[in-house]
């Protein structure tokens, strides 16, 4: 079997992976221990994250005319690649995490949506919250003014405000 033959199903896997990815990031996995890579794959396992080390050769290839082809610069050394189809932020919010506990971490870069962005990029994505928490700071911003109308409501109920309002007012004397 003829080499490009092995190389094409690998190829095919990568470009699978990142046919329908919010975002893709590098990272430099050099100096981790095997209790840390194990760690970190299972952080990233768990929040839908596939990360798997390629040849560079291989990333590069699967990239060609995606929106990950920008990716090709940092496809130098060591490379493993965190790819994400649901949540955009969730790979580089989980690896810059781990990172902070695991100094031999380094990102190199990443796509997210359609945009790449440098290692310092990707430290302001990863302070992004999940779309969920995104989602419930939103719901519980909408729910609050609700929250107080009612309450503010159930106050006057209670002191008898609603029923002064229906009170008649004075009559004014007849002319004559």
């Amino acid at each position: 079997m003829a080499k490009v033959e092995l190389k094409q199903p690998i190829v095919e896997e990568i470009s699978a992976n990142i046919k329908d990815a919010q975002s893709v990031v590098l990272v430099d996995y050099r100096g981790l221990t095997v209790e840390q890579d194990t760690q970190l794959r299972k952080n990233l396992r768990e929040a839908g994250v596939v990360y798997k080390v390629y040849k560079n050769t291989y990333m590069t290839r699967a990239f060609k005319g995606t929106d990950f082809e920008a990716l090709a610069p940092y496809l130098e050394g060591p490379s493993a690649v965190a790819i994400s189809k649901d949540d955009a932020t969730a790979p580089a919010r989980i690896l810059a995490e781990f990172a902070k506990k695991a100094d031999k971490l380094e990102i190199k870069g990443g796509v997210v949506e359609g945009t790449l962005y440098d290692a310092k990029g990707m430290g302001v994505i990863s302070s992004i919250p999940s779309r969920e928490v995104l989602l419930g700071r939103l719901l519980g911003s909408w729910k609050s003014p609700i929250t107080n109308f009612a309450r503010v409501m159930n106050q006057l109920a209670e002191k008898g405000g609603a029923s002064a309002c229906d009170a008649p007012a004075e009559e004014a004397p007849a002319a004559e």
